[in-house]
């Protein structure tokens, strides 16, 4: 198994695939942090921030207007964990936090995009915009069809810049075009809705440098996220448990997206709830559906 996955609810998405044994293709930070050392700076956010320019500095350093963003300058397990807007200098006092930056505060659509490069060049773009909900949590994910133009001549530029000979998936966040995040690995929670053949490709990219995904028609998906209060413990559903609803062809998967056997607190979770499944899907209107019924039947289910 080629893709090095953590999370065993994701494991569906790359099942079947043709792995070459020396082959390793990460899908979570830690071990793209591992894997190519010679780009692993991404993961600095202050320097991602100066390589384009935009006003950052540690805690410590006063920035010279507000309002601005403050988060951590590493952040490995993600979920805008301590991340927050600051909105003046007293404020700015109040959470002063070592090992955090600020950077100037971008407004605009955030854009998520995953990117395959072939030796320094992007070869391949697919954009996903997400719907907010409080507390740094997002309702559902838009896999969009059409191409952000303004955004692939931006960040291209930018990777032809700062990751000369580096081949693989990269996933930005951008907000307004700005980049404000890079990891070396793809997005996981969505491969399905890529198309046929997709993982089949990220293994030949690679394995051998080269792209060669058909990627002609595309449609949009999207992927619906059920969550639920912070405290306390919750049911689990096995497969059987929803088998019907993964019978309906609109939908393209179901991820139940915790472990059993592991305290609530132990999963990295955004504050704004706890994240029990993942609908994937190509029509919103069937993935909010199977929402309500998958939120149903953990309602019924029994408590261990």
């Amino acid at each position: 198994m080629p893709f090095l996955e953590r999370d065993p609810w994701r494991m569906q998405y790359f099942a079947g695939v043709r792995c070459p044994g020396h082959v390793a293709i990460p899908t979570d930070d830690a071990d793209a942090w591992e894997l190519f050392p010679r780009h692993r700076w991404v993961y600095n956010k202050l320097m991602i921030a100066e390589t384009q320019g935009i006003e950052a500095a540690p805690h410590g350093v006063e920035p010279p207007s507000f309002p601005v963003f403050s988060k951590p300058v590493f952040n490995m397990k993600g979920m805008g964990v301590g991340s927050r807007p600051i909105a003046d200098a007293d404020e700015y006092g109040r959470h002063h936090t070592p090992g955090h930056m600020w950077m100037r505060l971008l407004t605009g659509e955030h854009v998520s995009s995953d990117v395959a490069v072939a030796n320094g060049e992007p070869v391949w773009w697919r954009h996903v915009v997400g719907a907010p909900l409080p507390g740094g949590a997002f309702d559902h994910w838009t896999v969009l069809a059409e191409h952000r133009l303004a955004i692939e001549e931006y960040v291209g530029a930018w990777i032809a810049r700062n990751l000369a000979g580096y081949s693989g998936i990269v996933n930005f966040e951008t907000i307004d075009g700005g980049i404000i995040e890079c990891h070396l690995r793809m997005s996981d929670q969505w491969p399905d809705l890529y198309g046929p053949g997709w993982a089949s490709s990220v293994v030949e990219l690679y394995e051998n440098g080269r792209w060669r995904f058909d990627d002609g028609a595309r449609l949009v998906g999207y992927s619906v996220v059920l969550f639920a209060a912070h405290g306390g413990r919750h049911p689990m559903l096995k497969p059987a448990d929803y088998a019907d609803l993964l019978a309906a062809p609109e939908i393209s998967s179901i991820q139940i997206t915790f472990h059993a056997d592991k305290a609530p607190e132990a999963h990295a979770m955004p504050p704004g709830g706890f994240r029990l499944a993942i609908v994937n899907c190509w029509d919103l209107r069937a993935g909010l559906g199977a929402r309500q019924r998958l939120e149903e039947r953990f309602a019924r289910a029994p408590r261990s």
